[in-house]
């Protein structure tokens, strides 16, 4: 029972997400070069990151409802518990 739930949870020791480059300074001039270089590429099959970072975001909303879902579950056992020792 450990493992799914660590393997479920589990963090790259890469962090994979969106890169911040406000820091490199670029010129339009070298985002063509560059952007005329890849398409002359053909080595680079076409990927669409849209379906791979609304996948990423499906995997992270699932994550979170599971664990809201627990931390429910959790709650209310111990809500029960508390109501049932009540009555003794």
């Amino acid at each position: 029972m450990l493992y799914p739930l660590k393997s479920l949870f589990h963090r790259p020791a890469i962090r994979m997400g969106r890169v911040d480059n406000s820091r490199i300074q670029t010129t339009r001039l070298r985002n063509a070069q560059f952007v005329s270089f890849m398409s002359q590429n053909a080595s680079m099959a076409p990927f669409s990151t849209d379906r791979y970072d609304s996948k990423l975001r499906r995997r992270k909303r699932y994550k979170a409802v599971f664990a809201l879902a627990i931390v429910v579950g959790l709650a209310w056992i111990i809500i029960e518990s508390a109501s049932a020792l009540s009555m003794f």
